[in-house]
């Protein structure tokens, strides 16, 4: 009897396919998802409280709006990355107080990350994830995170440069010197004061022996710094190089002398710019900077902080200093306090440091509403956000005025007054213009939209001027009347301003002359 064959029994042998390789899941570090926890959690009240409307644009905010209606490389006072930045935020989100303000917390979470990135190729993750909560509730990026302003680009410019830099020192780093690069010229396109990064960067380079092989690279990244900078170079040389010669009177380098009591005022101002505990020990750090600096991860952290710090010490004491001009400074110092704390064992004081800017910070914001609530309502300059509040209420006001009189251009004697103006009234006064009888630039208006001197025209004058003060714009025209007084309340008169109808312009020469 034949054996029937099985037809697996002639099948040729199949290979098993082999399974697949398992590939671990890479968990993000505790102290790393903390922290990123933290910056969202942050940066969605921010918005929550900005969305709320609760204040009103700053007037500086209200001109680099008017600026980013017309895209150039530059304009008077700043240069043009915080017009491009709004810009781009008002395209894609509407004209809006908050579509104005929201690249500035949006901003800041790039920069905590870039922190973040930092702290933890220096020291640790536990570092890296402090040092990512700490800057993220610093009192002054708690308050710069509300108002879009020139620091906020260059803070993040300042923290890429600074992560670049620590990454091209290592082994095979090279091209990490791109990064620096292009994040220097991106932050002079933001600020003139990224110029303290570049020049901090090389005195540690040439000053740290064993360092001094990484100056040709640097060097060659400045290249690029210089290429990605040029546009408003060139916009500077065909402007009669505007922005820089208001730097340099900004900075009143002309009155120099020694001014003890605008030294003081800055200096005291940094407790609350970086907190109390954090700036002591800042300040414990340079006390012992020779001792500290024997750690190169210190000395260079040191480095990106403390010369930024004491220039700005020292132009406060020859002439004067704002509080915010200090601010790159506390990048990198806040990685080296809180490293210095952990090496200390004095982790809780950072902790307990977070707090209190939380704390002030919630202080800060609801002082009017918390004053009210106790029966203790703040009037006038009582209230800490005094100054960004009623312009929106003052140009709905005056935007009803001008329906009577649309024939007539409207005229302003004051920058702040008119940027929040044109921004706050509807529609639009683009063709606004300035009054400005001597002639002078001392800001963006006077160098674009100055009320030409050739005599005629009617104008809807808009000022804060009282008495004697008035009879400088009347005597130069045929006549003058009253249209309206419009005060805005808060608890107080904040906003005061006269309307009056100006007929025939005779020019600016002196009626006396």
């Amino acid at each position: 009897m034949r054996t029937r064959k099985s037809p697996s029994a002639t099948a040729p042998a199949v290979a098993a396919k082999p399974k697949p390789a398992i590939i671990p899941r890479r968990e993000l570090d505790p102290n790393f998802r903390i922290a990123l926890l933290l910056v969202g959690a942050v940066t969605f009240l921010r918005l929550l409280w900005l969305a709320g409307q609760p204040i009103d644009l700053y007037p500086d905010e209200a001109q680099y709006w008017v600026w980013a209606q017309k895209f150039q490389f530059g304009y008077y006072s700043k240069p043009p990355m915080i017009a491009w930045l709004i810009w781009a935020t008002t395209y894609l989100f509407g004209t809006t107080d908050l579509a104005v303000k929201i690249s500035a917390p949006l901003l800041y979470v790039a920069t905590s990350l870039f922190v973040h990135g930092i702290a933890k190729r220096l020291y640790d993750a536990r570092i890296a994830g402090w040092s990512t909560i700490a800057f993220i509730t610093l009192p002054a990026v708690s308050l710069s995170a509300l108002i879009v302003s020139t620091d906020v680009p260059l803070l993040l410019c300042w923290a890429a440069a600074t992560y670049g830099f620590v990454r091209a020192r290592e082994p095979d780093g090279g091209r990490w010197w791109i990064l620096v690069g292009v994040a220097g010229g991106l932050g002079l396109l933001s600020k003139y004061a990224m110029g303290f990064w570049l020049g901090s960067a090389l005195g540690f380079l040439v000053l740290v022996p064993d360092e001094r092989r990484h100056v040709k690279p640097f060097l060659l990244s400045l290249l690029l710094t210089v290429a990605v900078y040029s546009p408003n170079f060139i916009w500077n040389a065909s402007n009669g190089f505007v922005s820089y010669l208001h730097t340099r009177d900004n900075a009143n380098v002309r009155d120099y002398g020694l001014h003890p009591g605008a030294f003081a005022e800055f200096a005291g101002a940094q407790f609350a710019v970086f907190g109390p505990i954090f700036l002591a020990t800042l300040i414990v750090i340079a006390v012992r900077a020779r001792q500290v600096g024997a750690d190169r991860r210190a000395l260079l952290l040191m480095s990106f902080a403390l010369p930024t710090l004491a220039i700005m010490l020292v132009e406060a004491m020859l002439s004067r200093a704002q509080p915010n001009w200090s601010a790159p400074t506390y990048l990198t110092a806040t990685i080296l306090v809180v490293a210095y704390l952990n090496q200390k064992g004095r982790d809780g004081l950072v902790q307990w440091s977070v707090v209190l800017h939380v704390t002030l910070c919630v202080l800060l914001l609801g002082a009017r509403d918390i004053a009210s609530a106790v029966g203790h309502p703040l009037s006038g300059k009582q209230d800490p956000l005094h100054r960004v509040r009623g312009w929106q209420t003052l140009g709905t006001s005056l935007s009803q005025i001008r329906l009577q009189h649309l024939e007539l251009p409207l005229l302003a004697d004051q920058r702040e007054l008119m940027a929040a103006l044109i921004y706050y009234m509807q529609p639009h006064p683009f063709d606004m213009r300035m009054w400005n009888p001597a002639g002078h630039v001392k800001n963006g208006f006077e160098m674009d939209d100055s009320l030409a001197a050739a005599p005629g025209g009617d104008y809807l004058w808009i000022t804060q001027r009282t008495g004697p003060a008035l009879d400088e714009v009347f005597n130069r025209f045929d006549a003058h009347v009253p249209v309206a007084h419009v005060v805005v309340p808060a608890g107080g008169p904040t906003r005061d301003v006269t309307v009056y109808k100006l007929t025939g312009f005779k020019g600016y020469a002196d009626p006396g002359s």
